[in-house]
């Protein structure tokens, strides 16, 4: 179980990886996540935790280590009403699980205890749960071996493959 970090519409990658941090190790890049619009999720977030955002989050550039930022904050993952399309690709690609709110959910309220549950696609929190959108089972698979380069490097040993 982790704490719920509610935030609003289209946080952007620079938000969750703001530039000034940047040419610093990804370590301290993920310590500043968010620092400039939600500091106590900067200070105080940590593993287990669901960010439970609105609509178009991760929105903005290309840059992968908004994805990885939260990642190595150890976060369950990220519930939104709908993501930016690179983010959630680099999401899912790196093993951070992504899921959209079905529609008509609502939202939990920020600060709640909550439990998610990849497979069954829910969000389960001290109100109750949020129905989520389902994953197809290959993206299951891909996040829960970390992501699409360790889940390729695992199908290409079971081939026999060299990588």
């Amino acid at each position: 179980m982790g704490r719920i970090w509610k935030l609003g519409d289209n946080i952007d990658t620079d938000a969750l990886a703001p530039g000034r941090f940047m040419h610093r190790p990804i370590g301290e890049l993920a310590e500043n996540c968010l620092i400039d619009i939600s500091p106590d999720f900067a200070k105080n977030a940590a593993a287990g935790d669901v960010i439970v955002a609105g609509r178009n989050f991760g929105l903005g550039s290309s840059r992968e280590q908004a994805a990885q930022a939260l990642k190595l904050r150890g976060l369950q993952g990220v519930v939104a009403e709908s993501f930016a399309g690179i983010f959630y690709r680099n999401a899912i690609n790196l093993g951070l699980p992504v899921f959209v709110i079905r529609s008509g959910q609502p939202a939990p309220a920020d600060g709640l205890q909550a439990t998610l549950d990849p497979e069954a696609a829910i969000l389960r929190h001290d109100g109750g749960e949020t129905l989520l959108e389902p994953l197809p089972d290959f993206l299951l698979d891909m996040l829960h071996d970390g992501g699409l380069v360790p889940h390729l490097e695992k199908r290409f040993a079971k081939e026999g493959q060299k990588t």
